[in-house]
């Protein structure tokens, strides 16, 4: 098929309204694939307005609500809620694109002091939203805790949004777990960019990313938004 043709066919699709249909136009292929024009016309028209570009920049944005598009979960984990962008930008790209899926988000709980809680912000962007879940506790314990109670069934696709503490061991240790208890997960990892060392910047998540794909590179495909900081990068199964 001409190129010219497929490009004006998806261009025309992006001005036709949000469809999932429209969105994914090879779904049954290999390779991960959105209709960039309407997933970009989505993220300018549904998800700056409401979370703006910080901590997550458009091309990152794009990235997420692809992920849901082109994957199709049927339930989001994610924690570090703080004001819940990320869960939002899950919802609004579930309610767009008519995608049935439960979003639970985990965050640190009222007695722990750290730099990044939320205090009473927590979750404020996602307050009374059909489908999202506020959980307190330890994210990765919490959110697997939770999908042990759906892996028997039989249309269950996971995705993790690990996005809490960025150092290397915590990654590392949170991407082991979801690999080695969860059937056929989908990651997606926040702050992945790497930087040689003369920039100073914590390459942490990306590293993690690498060792673990060492003796797993056979399980999954990798794609990646990585321009600049902060970066992300989604793990996707080779057959689902």
């Amino acid at each position: 098929m001409n190129i010219r043709a497929v490009i004006s066919r998806q261009i025309y699709a992006s001005r036709s309204g949000f469809s999932h249909e429209k969105a994914v136009p090879n779904p049954e292929c290999n390779e991960f694939e959105v209709n960039n024009w309407m997933i970009s016309d989505f993220v300018l028209a549904r998800l700056v307005p409401v979370v703006g570009c910080c901590p997550f920049p458009l091309n990152e944005q794009m990235l997420m609500a692809a992920t849901v598009c082109r994957l199709k979960p049927t339930h989001i984990f994610e924690w570090g809620t703080n004001i819940g962008t990320s869960a939002r930008i899950f919802y609004e790209t579930c309610k767009a694109f008519a995608i049935d899926c439960e979003i639970h988000s985990t965050d640190l709980s009222d007695d722990i002091d750290h730099i990044e809680h939320p205090g009473k912000m927590r979750g404020r962007l996602v307050r009374e939203k059909p489908g999202v879940k506020i959980h307190v506790g330890d994210g990765l314990n919490t959110s697997l805790r939770i999908a042990a109670r759906y892996m028997s069934e039989k249309d269950f696709r996971p995705l993790f949004f690990v996005d809490g503490d960025h150092g290397y061991t915590s990654v590392k240790r949170e991407l082991d777990a979801i690999i080695e208890q969860v059937p056929k997960p989908c990651v997606l990892l926040h702050d992945t960019f790497y930087q040689s060392a003369g920039s100073g910047y914590n390459i942490g998540p990306h590293q993690a990313i690498i060792d673990t794909l060492k003796d797993k590179a056979n399980l999954f495909k990798v794609t990646s938004q990585n321009l600049g900081l902060p970066g992300m990068t989604l793990l996707w199964p080779l057959k689902r």
